[in-house]
């Protein structure tokens, strides 16, 4: 029988590795945070799984270092939960948990899309349904015995629209078209150029093009929609109608596989464009979802995604309910809360 070596601190090295952002924080067996750390995003679909995991090692030293563990070796603590935006497919996760065993930082790791880090931070057990709509969209369910309910989410390849990215995209689509004419008039056009001070929206595509403007603040546009919209533009409101639909859409199918149309059963909203909790988007979604499955809670997680990882970690280690309060207390500004 192998011996297992003890970890330095016991409890879980979370991870939470978005599309913009990493967050990485050691929790120790009691709950109590002890160590975090901040970093870029995490895209393994551009440097393979490996390279992106490698990367997340200074963050790890970073949380360790402020955890009272400056140059560790050997076992950090007993388990790493990350939840992976990118690990859209069983076969993604399982390829990024077999780069993560080549780091010594955990007796055990487990990996899952990101989606279900909303999920399990939005509820009390592995029951319900999250759509994270962020830089993209997502969705999944899962029930007790472990079924899930998932989507490819690759992008339009795969059906998907909308989340920052998604909504950015359409507006500047709107935009350059209501200048050049091929579209009807929009005040996105004007809005979005004077937001990033250049002459037209034309000359906003032609700046990102050139590379003189980064694409990745093309995301800013998000908000320029939601005050554009706010204004009463038709076209603005189109799309925040459009984006309303399809988390619906994705939640009344999640719901549908697993059979929970017909009871009680929290659907989780989080990402950058829900926790912003635009009343145009989130009274239209909730419209939308009350006739679609008039039994579904929504609710809205606005605390740290980092938080879901953690209480999947606390999961797998079998602890009680007072130490995923504790840990849940020490991220929530604000509980997830009925829309």
């Amino acid at each position: 029988m192998t011996h297992q070596p003890e970890p330095l601190l016991p409890g879980v090295l979370a991870i939470d590795a978005g599309n913009s952002k990493t967050d990485v924080a050691l929790i120790g067996a009691d709950g109590s945070v002890r160590g975090t750390a901040r970093g870029g995003g995490f895209a393994p679909q551009k440097i393979g799984g490996a390279a992106a995991v490698a990367g997340l090692a200074p963050l790890v030293e970073e949380a360790a270092a402020a955890a009272g563990f400056p140059s560790f070796h050997g076992v950090l603590t007993s388990h790493v939960s990350a939840c992976l935006a990118n690990a859209d497919l069983p076969v993604e996760e399982e390829a990024l948990r077999t780069a993560l065993e080549s780091h010594p930082w955990g007796l055990s790791n487990t990996v899952v899309n990101d989606t279900f880090g909303l999920l399990r931070a939005g509820t009390d057990g592995p029951r319900g349904v999250a759509v994270v709509c962020g830089a993209g969209i997502n969705c999944v369910g899962l029930l007790p015995d472990g079924r899930t309910a998932r989507f490819p989410a690759l992008g339009e390849l795969t059906g998907d629209w909308g989340g920052g990215g998604g909504l950015a995209t359409s507006s500047m689509w709107h935009a350059v078209r209501a200048e050049d004419g091929r579209g009807g008039p929009t005040g996105l056009a004007r809005a979005i150029a004077e937001h990033f001070g250049l002459p037209s929206a034309g000359a906003v595509a032609e700046a990102v093009h050139l590379g003189h403007l980064p694409a990745a603040r093309l995301h800013e546009i998000v908000r320029v929609l939601f005050a554009v919209a706010n204004d009463g533009d038709a076209v603005a409101r189109g799309l925040i109608d459009r984006q309303a639909d399809e988390i619906v859409r994705l939640a009344v199918v999640a719901l549908g596989r697993l059979e929970l149309l017909d009871s009680a059963t929290p659907v989780v909203l989080g990402g950058g464009v829900l926790a912003s909790r635009q009343p145009l988007l989130l009274d239209n979604l909730k419209e939308r979802l009350a006739r679609a499955a008039p039994l579904a809670e929504p609710r809205v997680v606005v605390a740290p995604p980092v938080l879901g990882a953690a209480l999947l970690g606390l999961d797998h280690l079998g602890v009680g309910p007072a130490v995923q309060a504790r840990v849940r207390g020490a991220y929530e500004a604000q509980p997830a809360v009925a829309v």
